[in-house]
């Protein structure tokens, strides 16, 4: 019997080539490309993903594939699980990553459960990581991809144990994005020479504190940047304009060269500090999820951690608490751990898990 996957299709070249992948192997294929913007939302840029030309070169891309497309609506679903919470983390002076709860509350919740309403037994995107199945552990297991300036295992380290094993990444054995645009173009997809999107799709211009002001309406007020000792030295523009390690943006006429270290929502307050004061030896990160282990150790295991996207990994340990509290020591201290950011923990290519910093 044919196997059935659903791809989440975006018009770029990556999720075009995955579907291709999959029909090579002898998958039946249905593309599926996510609306997630209104025909009047001018928060969505030209150059980013999820626009009416993607959405025709999707089209286009599955059809030449003898593939079925949809397009499914989940504008209203996108609003409030991935601007509404990225608004929200803001406002809470926390440092948020909108893809993450993108991929966690749309890809692989909303149209992972319409994968299973279409009788399809797996659903595949065009991320670059692999899944893999370890019979020592007797676990699925998320592995970094092959390409490693490409790899996309961070930003999917919340994948449980039933959507792994309904998942398939089919760029992730790819070493080259070379590799994956020659074999799109020998298939003549329309996306195989198309650029990629980079930014966050609905902050294209990276303006996030203007992105909130205007979708919320609200004037955040101003308040005072404090020194480590809790001396006020100056006024700052409002919590939204300030994330951990920012040096840029945050005035002069303090003497020395200042960062922004710790952000205080219920206080209003701003504190600013030399860079040495920028770094910690550890952080605490809660809404964990284990992948390599089905019980949580509780006494330190040996991994490498990453504390954001483009951030290397360091060497570190980590164990969980009675309280469902993950505790992560860096071997050396680490600069600018963010409050709302993704930690994930790696041991080789393999994800032992990830949660947000707290």
């Amino acid at each position: 019997m044919t196997e059935k996957a659903l791809v989440a299709m975006s018009g770029g070249v990556d999720s075009s080539t995955a579907a291709v992948v999959l029909k090579q192997r002898g998958f039946e294929c249905i593309g599926a490309m996510m609306k997630l913007r209104g025909s009047d939302d001018e928060n969505f840029g030209e150059k980013t993903c999820c626009t009416a030309d993607d959405a025709e070169d999707a089209r286009r891309a599955a059809y030449s594939l003898g593939m079925k497309f949809y397009v499914m609506n989940f504008t209203e679903e996108f609003e409030k699980n991935v601007i509404d919470e990225f608004i929200s983390a803001y406002e809470h002076g926390l440092t948020p990553n909108p893809c993450i709860n993108c991929n966690r509350a749309m890809k692989f919740g909303l149209l992972y459960k319409r994968a299973q309403e279409l009788d399809c037994g797996y659903i595949a995107t065009g991320h670059y990581a692999r899944i893999e199945h370890l019979e020592e552990y007797g676990r699925w297991v998320l592995k970094k991809a092959k390409n490693a300036e490409k790899d996309q295992s961070y930003v999917l380290y919340f994948l449980n144990q039933e959507q792994l094993s309904h998942t398939i990444f089919p760029l992730g054995d790819f070493t080259g994005k070379d590799e994956v645009r020659a074999l799109a173009e020998k298939f003549g997809l329309v996306t195989a020479h198309k650029s990629e999107s980079q930014d966050i799709c609905f902050v294209p211009d990276g303006k996030y504190a203007e992105f909130i002001c205007a979708k919320t309406g609200k004037t955040y007020p101003r308040g005072s940047f404090l020194d480590i000792n809790g001396n006020i030295i100056g006024e700052h523009l409002g919590l939204i304009r300030y994330t951990i390690g920012q040096r840029k943006g945050i005035g002069k006429g303090f003497g020395e060269r200042m960062y922004v270290c710790q952000k205080d929502a219920e206080n209003n307050t701003v504190t600013l500090s030399k860079d040495e004061a920028l770094y910690s030896s550890s952080l605490t990160a809660n809404d964990f999820n284990w992948i390599l282990y089905e019980n949580p150790p509780k006494e330190p295991v040996s991994v490498t951690a990453r504390i954001r996207y483009n951030g290397r990994e360091v060497p570190a340990t980590a164990y969980e608490d009675e309280s469902g509290v993950v505790h992560v020591n860096f071997l050396q201290p680490q600069r600018a751990v963010a409050k709302g950011q993704a930690v994930v923990l790696y041991q080789g290519d393999i994800v032992v898990g990830g949660g947000t910093i707290i």
